[in-house]
């Protein structure tokens, strides 16, 4: 199977989430369909059809975490330089608009956004690798075309 790049500080929070929903939402969603079924019929019971309800994302979402953190191929961004490479911090400015824009490439299972984590397998990302600050850079975006130009490289 393929390796997963990630970030340490992404598999630290998955890490974190699944010993959460190992620890205490499983047990949680064990005890909620116990009390359930002491509420007779099960073919009728909401609360016992919603807690399994429940318990299936929860034991989907465990597997699914166990099965990333197996195959993560972790990058500490901090021992990097140099040109734009998974896991560096970029700010940007739109050529265009004059806005700029801070993002850190990561890999797709702590990609968010909202919180400046941008999936290495977005276009964004794709056409920045390799570039260096001064550069400018032309994107393909479901918007239409947008240039940017690399303002500066961390890897923190």
């Amino acid at each position: 199977m393929e390796k997963i790049p990630m970030t340490r500080r992404g598999h630290e929070a998955l890490e974190v989430e699944l010993k959460h929903l190992k620890s205490e939402e499983r047990p949680a969603i064990i005890r909620a369909i116990a009390e359930a079924r002491e509420h007779g019929d099960l073919s009728e019971n909401a609360e016992y059809h919603s807690a399994r309800e429940k318990q299936s994302f929860i034991e989907g979402r465990i597997k699914e975490l166990e099965s990333v953190l197996s195959l993560a191929e972790v990058f500490d961004p901090a021992k990097l330089s140099g040109p734009i490479k998974f896991g560096a911090t970029v700010t940007l400015v739109d050529e265009d608009t004059d806005e700029e824009k801070t993002w850190q490439i990561v890999g797709e299972h702590e990609a968010n956004i909202e919180k400046g984590l941008l999936n290495i397998k977005s276009p964004i990302a794709r056409a920045l690798i390799g570039k260096d600050e001064g550069d400018s850079v032309e994107v393909r975006t479901p918007g239409g075309e947008r240039s940017y130009e690399v303002l500066k490289i961390d890897y923190i």
